[in-house]
């Protein structure tokens, strides 16, 4: 076994719609991994801006944020956050 418990997995929506993270996995001790998915094959930091307010907001229990896209590679879009491709999750 990885981990001891199991990570409970959200949608997060804000009053009116301002944020809004497709899945959030809550893993050991409140922390958190975001996770957004894009139809663009080169997402870009606009497309993070939502998983840059939470972390901001969440601090050190922000672990990671991950853009999945439909492009060929991964790359950085901001601090703790990712663009990956979307294959990556059976590759």
């Amino acid at each position: 076994m990885v981990a001891e418990s199991r990570p409970r997995l959200y949608h997060l929506r804000t009053e009116q719609g301002r944020q809004e993270i497709d899945l959030l996995a809550e893993v050991g001790a409140g922390s958190v991994i975001g996770i957004e998915v894009k139809a663009s094959s080169a997402p870009d930091a606009a497309a993070a801006r939502h998983l840059s307010w939470l972390r901001d907001q969440l601090g050190e229990r922000f672990l990671a944020g991950v853009v999945l896209h439909t492009g060929p590679r991964s790359f950085p879009l901001d601090e703790r956050i990712t663009a990956a491709p979307i294959s990556a999750l059976w590759a």
